[in-house]
């Protein structure tokens, strides 16, 4: 049977130690990239990461053209500022599905994600943030016998 514990020293003596943090390593490609996958809504966004001049490409074409409006653009360079690397990194990323917004969103998480793989001290700062979070709200589905997901038809008495 299991022993009694008669102290309280003997009892901190029983408890195992704290686990350590997990280390987090470099993930680079062959040419010195670093490659992440972003989600948001149905949008999905392949990002590869690379020391440069800070210029973003997205699906061949610059950023001011793909996103005309200037809070997207500000929502993609958010990962940048917060962990203040801004033009630090050049960003490549192929982007599909979804509208601008969530394509926006999608590219932010990837280029965070990516962020923290070519400098892993950089985790706790985009963490913090809320930037490696994956955002899980989507479009509510339509219910049989409704008109939308959860609007009815307009009920008549008579």
């Amino acid at each position: 049977m299991a022993e009694t514990v008669q102290s309280f020293e003997a009892l901190s003596a029983l408890k195992p130690g704290t686990p350590e943090a997990p280390k987090y390593v470099q993930k680079l490609d062959k040419q010195g990239r670093a490659y992440a996958t972003g989600k948001r809504k149905n949008a999905v966004a392949r990002v590869w990461l690379k020391p440069g001049s800070g210029k973003i490409v997205v699906n061949t074409r610059t950023l001011e053209t793909y996103f005309a409006r200037p809070v997207l653009r500000m929502m993609i360079q958010q990962p940048f500022t917060a962990s203040n690397r801004q033009g630090q990194y050049d960003v490549n990323c192929q982007v599909s599905g979804g509208g601008l917004s969530g394509q926006a969103g999608a590219l932010r998480h990837g280029v965070s994600r990516a962020l923290t793989y070519f400098e892993p001290d950089l985790r706790g700062v985009l963490k913090k943030g809320g930037f490696l979070t994956r955002d899980s709200r989507v479009v509510e589905r339509k219910k049989y016998g409704r008109k939308k997901a959860r609007r009815s038809f307009q009920f008549s008495k008579r």
